[in-house]
C-alpha cells in the first residue's frame, strides 16, 4: 500500500511577504542601478549630439574630438567614425604677456616682431568633420568671475576648434559646409573668438554652435595676441579677404556680396562739456572724405540747441539711457561711462568704429572696418585704449555685457577697464591710428607726421584761448601740452562751416579759469613763456553763458 502523502500546507501570508521582499531587493537593485545606466547613457549618448545631429538634417557625422579623453564619452551610440585631433601643447613658459606685450616694433627698426608659437593640429588631416567637441580649460582652475581669463591653453584650444572648424567648412568646394562646434565642461568658450549670435543652444554642460564660418576665418587670419600688428587687410592664405552673405541656405552655390553697414560713432552723456568736440570730430571725419554714417548716442542732459548743431555737423542722433558704473564713486568722472556699452545695441549696423568726443581724426580711416571686433590700440602691459576700436553690434552681447557689469570687476571702474576684461583677446592696431597727446620727454611736444587721429588727453582745445595750447599754463599739464596738436584741432575748426562755430563758445567761467592760469604760470615764470602771448581768440570778446 503506497504511503500516504501528508497535504501541502500552503500559508499564503508567507508568500506574500516573500514576495514583497523579493520586489523591494528588485526594486533596490534597480534604483541602484540605474545611475549607473544614466551616467552610460549620457557618456555615449549625449543630450548635445541630437541637438547636433538635427542642426545636421540627421546625417551620419565625422566628430573631432580636442582635448577631450576616451572617459569622457567612450563609443558614441551609432558613432564608430570619430577620430581624436592631437596637439602639442603650447609651451609652459609662455605666458599671457607674452601674448599681450606692453611694447612692440611696430616700425621694424630692427626686426619684425613674432609671436610665441601656439602649435596647432595638421589641420589637413581634418578637412572632413561635422562636429567638432572639445572641453575648454577654465584658465588656472578658475571660472571667470570678477577677472577675465587670461590663459594661454585655453586660447590656444579655442584657437584649434576655430581652425578645425573652417578647415572642414570652407574648403569642400564652393559650398559651405555646415559644421557645428560644441563645447563641453563647466567652462565654456572664449566669447571673442564665438559668437552668442551663433549659439544653438546652452546647456548645463554644454554649448552647441553654428558658426558663421567666414567671420570665424576672419578671426583667424589675426595673430595670436598683440604680439603683431594687425595685417592692413584681413588673409587666410594667399586669398584676400572678402565679405560675403548666402542667398538663401547655407548650402546655395551662390554667394553675393554685401555692402556691409557700417559706422562711426561716439557718445555724448551727462553734460554737454563734449558737444564741441564732438562737432569738431564729425567734420574732421567728413574732411577726410569719409561717406560713412555718423551716429552718436546722447541722452537726456543734451539740450535740443545742441542736438541742432551736432546734426548739422553730420551726426545721425539716437536717445539712449545712460548706464552707471556699478564700481565708479558717485560724481566721478567716469560715473556713467558704461553707456558706451550701448553701441553693441546698433544692430542696424555690421560694425562700429567708435570714436570718443576729444578727438579729431587727421586720416581716412574707413580701411579699419575691415577688421574684427575687438580691435584697438595698446594702451599698458595687457591693455587696450577703448579710445577708438571696432565693435560688432549684437544684441545678445549687449546683454552678456550688462549681465558681466555686475560681477566683473573694472580696474579703473570705467567701460575700459570693464571692456578689458571682457575682451581679454583683442587685435593691434598701430599707435597712429590713436596718437595720445602725452609726451614723456621735456623738449618733445611734435604730433608725428604720420599720425591718423589724436587723442585730446588734458584741458581740450577749445576749452583753451585758440592762441595756443593752454596746458602749458600749468606745469603738472606739460605732458598734455602740444602747440601742434592745438592747431591741428583749430584747423579743422576753421574749415567746419561758420554756422557750428557758435557751438565751440568759451564761457565766462572758462575764460576766468584760462585767466587765473596765466597770472600763475607768469608770477612763476614758467619757461616755456605761453603766459607771454598776446591772446587774439575773437571769443574772448564773446563770451556764452551756458
Amino acid at each position: 500500500m503506497a504511503p500516504s502523502l501528508k497535504p501541502f500546507n500552503f500559508k499564503p501570508k508567507f508568500f506574500i511577504f516573500f514576495l514583497l521582499v523579493l520586489s523591494l531587493a528588485l526594486l533596490f537593485l534597480t534604483l541602484s542601478l540605474r545611475p549607473l545606466y544614466l551616467l552610460e547613457t549620457s557618456l555615449r549618448n549625449p543630450k548635445w549630439l541630437g541637438i547636433a545631429s538635427k542642426e545636421l538634417n540627421g546625417r551620419r557625422v565625422k566628430i573631432g574630438l580636442v582635448n577631450v579623453g576616451d572617459q569622457d564619452f567612450g563609443e558614441l551610440y551609432g558613432l564608430r567614425d570619430q577620430v581624436h585631433v592631437p596637439f602639442d601643447r603650447v609651451a609652459g613658459d609662455v605666458k599671457w604677456g607674452d601674448l599681450f606685450p606692453e611694447w612692440i616694433d611696430e616700425d621694424q627698426k630692427w626686426a619684425a616682431p613674432r609671436c610665441p608659437d601656439i602649435p596647432m593640429p595638421r589641420l589637413e588631416l581634418y578637412e572632413d568633420l561635422d562636429v567638432v567637441v572639445a572641453r575648454v580649460p577654465c584658465g588656472h582652475g578658475v571660472v571667470e568671475g570678477r577677472k577675465g581669463v587670461r590663459d594661454v591653453f585655453r586660447v590656444q584650444v579655442n584657437l584649434v576648434v576655430a581652425n578645425l572648424a573652417v578647415k572642414s567648412g570652407l574648403t569642400r568646394g564652393d559650398i559651405d559646409q555646415t559644421v557645428i562646434v560644441v563645447f563641453v565642461g563647466s567652462c565654456g568658450p572664449m566669447r571673442e573668438i564665438f559668437r552668442c549670435d551663433d549659439l544653438v543652444e546652452h546647456g548645463e554642460d554644454y554649448w552647441v554652435y553654428r558658426p558663421d564660418l567666414r567671420k570665424l576665418k576672419h578671426k583667424l587670419v589675426m595673430p595670436v595676441g598683440s604680439c603683431q600688428l594687425a595685417p592692413p587687410y584681413a588673409e587666410f592664405g594667399k586669398e584676400r579677404w572678402r565679405r560675403y552673405i548666402s542667398q538663401s541656405t547655407p548650402s546655395s552655390l551662390n554667394y553675393a556680396i554685401n555692402k556691409p553697414r557700417e559706422a562711426y560713432a561716439t557718445i555724448l552723456h551727462s553734460s554737454e562739456a563734449y558737444v564741441c568736440g564732438a562737432i569738431a570730430l564729425a567734420q574732421s571725419i567728413t574732411q577726410t572724405g569719409s561717406t560713412k554714417d555718423l551716429v552718436l548716442l546722447a541722452d537726456n542732459s543734451i539740450t535740443s540747441r545742441s542736438l541742432q548743431g551736432l546734426r548739422a555737423a553730420g551726426w545721425k542722433i539716437k536717445h539712449i539711457e545712460r548706464i552707471r558704473s556699478p564700481n565708479a564713486k558717485k560724481n566721478a568722472y567716469n560715473e556713467w561711462n558704461y553707456s558706451k556699452l550701448r553701441l553693441w545695441q546698433l544692430t542696424e549696423y555690421d560694425k562700429i568704429i567708435f570714436i570718443d568726443a576729444d578727438f579729431i581724426v587727421l586720416n581716412n580711416m574707413d580701411s579699419l572696418f575691415v577688421y574684427p571686433q575687438l580691435s584697438a590700440v595698446g594702451n599698458n602691459r595687457v591693455l587696450f585704449n577703448s579710445g577708438i576700436m571696432v565693435v560688432e553690434p549684437s544684441e545678445c552681447m549687449f546683454q552678456t555685457l550688462m549681465e558681466k557689469s555686475q560681477t566683473m570687476v573694472s580696474y579703473n571702474g570705467g567701460d575700459q577697464g570693464f571692456l578689458n576684461e571682457v575682451f581679454t583677446w583683442w587685435h593691434r592696431w598701430p599707435r597712429r591710428l590713436n596718437f595720445l597727446k602725452i609726451f614723456k620727454e621735456k623738449n618733445e611736444h611734435e604730433i608725428p607726421a604720420n599720425v591718423y587721429a589724436i587723442h585730446y588727453l588734458g584741458v581740450k582745445p577749445w576749452m583753451c584761448y585758440r592762441d595756443y595750447d593752454c596746458n602749458w599754463d600749468k606745469l603738472d599739464h606739460h605732458p598734455f601740452a602740444s602747440d601742434s596738436a592745438h592747431r591741428r584741432w583749430w584747423e579743422v575748426y576753421d574749415a567746419m562751416p561758420e554756422g557750428l562755430w557758435g557751438y565751440c563758445g568759451l564761457t565766462k567761467k572758462k575764460d576766468e579759469r584760462i585767466r587765473k592760469w596765466r597770472k600763475i604760470a607768469q608770477k612763476k615764470n614758467l619757461s616755456d613763456g605761453h603766459w607771454k602771448m598776446e591772446v587774439r581768440d575773437p571769443r574772448q570778446k564773446m563770451l556764452v553763458d551756458l
